[in-house]
Parts: structure tokens; C-alpha cells; sequence
């Protein structure tokens, strides 16, 4: 996995004292605690972040992008972000392991799309659609759509979870439902607008 992202860092193994210690200062503090002391610079507060949620993030991009080499620069990108801007994190507007995990599919989403160019513009994914200025608009944007998908039929929630959590094109869903190319655009094509206009003001 990618090394902790900020230099000069004194890290140990998963199983060295220094470890230890942190895990045991990190469950003596929440989160929005350990962001509060990383935004005064506090690298000690970062690296118990770090271990706490490296993983996840990892996950979340190897799940999109199926590269180890690639999640693990996603794992740099996202840890690096928090280091320089903890401030764009609001805890009022969610829980950080979310936020950083929509951060970390948006980044690996935006990789596919690099390495996609060449795909029809209707075979593109979901999350493409979406133009919002940060993170945390992103986080409740996720939160809506998975509440208007729990009132869609199972095939079509699945088809549009593929699409927007998974990055997946149409093409790949066709392939991983076993269903036709036609069925999934119209699946997909109908549930956007459906989204759309109940999120509508």
C-alpha cells in the first residue's frame, strides 16, 4: 500500500510501539477531534487518521479502478488533501470516513474517465453527469440518490449502484447483469430522470 503521505513522518510497522500508541490515543478521540489537531498541523493527529481509514480508502479505489498501483496513488491523493485542507471537511454534514470515501471514488472515477476517452459519450458513468464544486455537496448528493434508489425495483437500483458507486459503464453492467445493452441504458436512463426530478427545488 501507498506510504503515509506526509514527509518526514516518524511512522512504524502496523505492529511497532509507535503503532500501538496511536491506536490507543486514536480511541480516546473522535474524529472531528483528530481533524481539528491536523488542522493546527498536528501530524501525530494525521497519522492516527491515516491508520484508521487508509484502508478504507484503498478499498474504495481498488473496487473502481482494479489497479493496486493506481488506488494506492488515490490513497496519496485523498491523505494528502486532508493534510493540506482538513477544512473542507464539515462534520455537520456528515461522518469523515464517508466523506473521504466519496473523495476517494470521485478521484478513481476521474481515472477511469481518462482512460476512457475514446467511449461513447452515452456509455460514460453516472457520477459523470454530476458537476458539483465539493466533496461534501457530493457526500449529499450520495446520500439522496441512495434513498431515492431504495424505491426503485431491485434491477434497476442495481444498474444505477453499478453505474454511480462502482464506475462501472453501460457496457460492463450489460455484461456483469447478463442483461441487454438496451435494457440497461433504458434502466439507467429512466432512473436518472426520476432522480432529477425529485431533486429538483
Amino acid at each position: 500500500m501507498a506510504s503515509h503521505p506526509i514527509p518526514d513522518s516518524k511512522r512504524t510497522s502496523s505492529g511497532g510501539k509507535e503503532s500501538s500508541a496511536n491506536s490507543m490515543m486514536g480511541q480516546r478521540e473522535d474524529d472531528s477531534v483528530l481533524v481539528m489537531r491536523t488542522r493546527r498541523g498536528e501530524r501525530e493527529a494525521f497519522a492516527l487518521l491515516y491508520d484508521r481509514y487508509s484502508r478504507l480508502v484503498y478499498s474504495v479505489a481498488l473496487r473502481v479502478v482494479r489497479n493496486a498501483s493506481t488506488a494506492e496513488d488515490i490513497l496519496h491523493d485523498v491523505f494528502l488533501q486532508l493534510w493540506q485542507a482538513p477544512e473542507r471537511f464539515d462534520s455537520s454534514r456528515g461522518n469523515l470516513p464517508s466523506w473521504m470515501a466519496v473523495i476517494a471514488r470521485n478521484r478513481a472515477i476521474d481515472r477511469l474517465r481518462q482512460q476512457r476517452v475514446s467511449v461513447d459519450p452515452e456509455d460514460t458513468v453516472l457520477y459523470s453527469s454530476c458537476d458539483l464544486s465539493s466533496e461534501v455537496e457530493r457526500t449529499t448528493l450520495v446520500d439522496r440518490v441512495r434513498e431515492l434508489l431504495r424505491t426503485m425495483p431491485e434491477a434497476q437500483r442495481r444498474a444505477v449502484e453499478l453505474a454511480f458507486f462502482d464506475g462501472k459503464t453501460h457496457a460492463e453492467i450489460a455484461s456483469e447483469t447478463k442483461e441487454p445493452l438496451g435494457t440497461v441504458k433504458t434502466r439507467i436512463r429512466s432512473a436518472l430522470i426520476a432522480i432529477r426530478k425529485a431533486m429538483e427545488p
